[in-house]
């Protein structure tokens, strides 16, 4: 039987039309019943209990940055009521694999195009809680090649964080495409839209050589900006990739493994 949190987080993402400019990703909000959202402002971890994220990924500059990753050997340091919860959410989304499921099945066709032609890959997902504070800023970029589908689940106690949401960005250059890995200047970008960081809301999006996406500098004084990331990578080493457009061709299924 599917708890209220899993029918619902199936609802919403089933439902919610797919935006394809310029790549494929949708935002809504109201992901989580109400009376769940407030339950997770209520387990947010303490600002000690989260980790710079320098100490647990082969990233710098990023002293901004704190997360907590949803796995046992960092969820056993909470309070045991704040550790039940997250390890519940764990759960649902990782776990339970109706969830990943639910994922691929709304960006299948992308994700079939995508690995075309290769038959043996290996998916996984992870799930990571994040603490941003002020200064924090993300330069344009379409995240590392191995990543597949990026959501973000926005967890602000308010509205006040409104401006504080991803950006998609374009290119001055039209033709420029990146394979994944560097951040950009911004200066050769033009800011397409940002997306409201609003209490219980989610954007979504698939991993292209043009998904540029960001965070403009957060610059409000003791700022906290809360998001839960569940990523989807693949495993084996990726082949150069193109991009992609809709269609409706009919395309090559892809096994996917969890």
């Amino acid at each position: 039987m599917f708890s209220d949190v899993e029918m619902q987080l199936a609802y919403k993402i089933g439902n919610v039309p797919m935006s394809m400019f310029p790549f494929p990703h949708f935002y809504l909000e109201n992901i989580f019943p109400d009376n769940y959202y407030k339950r997770i402002q209520e387990n947010l971890p303490n600002p000690e209990d989260m980790i710079p994220i320098e100490k647990v990924r082969p990233v710098k500059g990023y002293k901004e940055r704190f997360v907590l990753e949803l796995r046992d050997e960092y969820l056993d340091a909470l309070p045991e009521n704040k550790r039940k919860f997250w390890k519940e959410l764990q759960r649902i989304l990782v776990e339970n694999t109706s969830f990943a499921n639910l994922v691929f099945s709304k960006f299948g066709d992308f994700i079939s195009r995508r690995f075309e032609g290769q038959n043996d890959m290996e998916f996984y997902a992870e799930t990571l809680l994040v603490e941003d504070t002020t200064h924090y800023a993300l330069g344009p970029h379409t995240d590392a090649t191995r990543k597949v589908v990026t959501m973000l689940f926005y967890l602000p106690p308010d509205t006040s964080q409104a401006h504080m949401g991803t950006s998609i960005y374009i290119p001055n250059n039209s033709e420029f495409r990146c394979q994944g890995g560097p951040h950009h200047p911004r200066e050769q970008f033009s800011l397409l839209h940002t997306n409201p960081f609003l209490p219980n809301s989610l954007f979504a999006f698939l991993k292209t050589d043009n998904s540029f996406h960001g965070v403009e500098p957060v610059m409000d004084p003791d700022t906290r900006r809360w998001l839960l990331l569940f990523d989807i990578y693949v495993r084996q080493k990726e082949q150069p990739q193109v991009q992609i457009q809709p269609s409706s061709a009919a395309t090559q299924k892809v096994n996917f493994s969890f």
